[in-house]
């Protein structure tokens, strides 16, 4: 089978999904987002590299997002585009391209998770510190400020008071969304299809985002069969089968979806569980391609 890789060649999950592939006879092929390309009326629809338009599947490693690559708008929208035409024309992409829209953009993946009746922190999307500050109010004065594209916990901030918003007259997006007092841990739940593997992330010292790349600490852990259930709901409902969702148990009671990843990571779920999750995403990626 050929498998185009859509990522970064030096990127770890690249690297090993790939000599995975590899390992069992299938051609694959790394595919840079800058490097995409199309043609229309040639006189069918074509895709550049060669390889991408030639592959039985395509698995995506990264998004195609404005603040990883530096790139403009169109150039992150012509990327999603793209990634849709070649769904269309009949060619698997993991996740699919839809779902991959929904789980980037924290506005609408909370929206589509709050309309499916499953719990999920309040938020406010506002342009302006004037209205973001009266947003701050109305969620109880203590926010998270996070950017609407975004991952690995980069750019989300802690907002207490006005100041916190930048300065007067500042005219930008902003998503903020209540902070939710927590014990200084929280649990990722990754679906590939129907298999689940599980972690615990416990904050680094000082910090009250649990992500690992911020210097959480990952441990293995049994979730109770409602949160599993949770996390399986949640997936579904964005469309991603290969997902990361994460799970805050709050101080109240509460278990509230923090996110959907719809590009997840397991590099530390494997070291903490000594699961072999690539071989797991490798499977479905091929089952994925057998459907053609």
């Amino acid at each position: 089978m050929r498998v185009a890789l859509v990522g970064e060649p030096t990127g770890w999950h690249v690297g090993r999904l790939a000599s995975r592939l590899a390992g069992l006879g299938h051609e694959v092929t790394v595919v840079r987002w800058r490097d995409v390309g199309a043609g229309v009326g040639d006189p069918v629809e074509r895709f550049q590299p060669a390889a991408l338009d030639a592959a039985d599947v395509v698995v995506v490693r990264g998004m195609p997002n404005a603040g990883d690559t530096g790139g403009r708008l169109e150039e992150v929208v012509f990327r999603m585009d793209a990634l849709a035409r070649l769904a269309a024309r009949g060619t698997p992409v993991v996740n699919t391209p839809r779902s991959l829209e929904a789980a980037i953009d924290k506005y609408l993946s909370a929206a589509m998770l709050a309309a499916a009746g499953l719990p999920v922190p309040r938020c406010r999307v506002v342009q302006g510190v004037e209205a973001a500050d009266h947003a701050r109010e109305e969620l109880g004065g203590d926010c998270a400020l996070k950017p609407i594209f975004g991952s690995r916990g980069r750019g989300i901030e802690r907002v207490r008071c006005r100041e916190d918003l930048g300065p007067p007259g500042a005219d930008r997006l902003m998503l903020l969304q209540e902070f939710v007092p927590h014990d200084g841990w929280d649990v990722r739940i990754l679906t590939v299809g129907d298999r689940l593997f599980a972690m615990r992330r416990r904050a680094g010292r000082g910090e009250w985002r649990t992500n690992v790349a911020l210097g959480g600490a990952a441990e293995p852990f049994d979730p109770p069969p409602a949160w599993v259930d949770l996390a399986v709901r949640s997936a579904r409902c964005l469309g991603t089968d290969v997902a990361g969702v994460d799970l805050l148990p709050a101080t109240d009671g509460r278990v509230l979806v923090l996110e959907v990843n719809g590009v997840p990571g397991w590099r530390a779920l494997e070291a903490a569980t000594g699961h072999d999750v690539t071989a797991a995403v490798a499977e479905y990626a091929l089952r994925s391609g057998e459907k053609l």
